[in-house]
């Protein structure tokens, strides 16, 4: 992967490529969004706990194609307010913290979610060779 970062627009907000070229002939694998539920059912009542576990059901996922964390090409993450921000970055951070090449990243505010506990959910895009 190479990371797209035109000199003619302003650098990332934070740690995330503008863009990311996946070379001809790589597999994709395409990820649903993942909410912050336990394997038992339980759900966090803190961002960074739900986060982390978004991200642990992510690596599961994505090693059943035999890829990982290295792997992932984009992120898109949705939170229910500004102050989930900050929790959910330092999750992202944590999950992609050996990567030389970020991914791609969106991260929007929503309105909610399928229940009301929930307050982030990430989807990723990954590509291996």
């Amino acid at each position: 992967m190479k990371s797209l970062a035109p000199a003619s627009i302003a650098p990332p907000f934070a740690r995330y490529s503008h863009g990311v070229e996946v070379p001809a002939g790589w597999r994709m694998v395409r990820v649903s969004g993942q909410l912050g539920l336990a394997a038992d059912g339980s759900v966090p009542a803190g961002t960074r706990d739900q986060a982390d576990i978004c991200f642990a059901n992510i690596a599961a996922i994505l090693a059943e194609a035999a890829m990982g964390p290295a792997d992932v090409c984009h992120v898109s993450a949705y939170v229910t307010d500004r102050a989930h921000m900050a929790d959910y970055m330092a999750a992202r951070d944590a999950f992609l913290a050996d990567r030389d090449v970020l991914p791609s990243s969106t991260l929007m505010i929503v309105s909610g979610f399928t229940r009301p506990e929930f307050t982030v959910e990430v989807e990723v895009w990954a590509a291996a060779p």
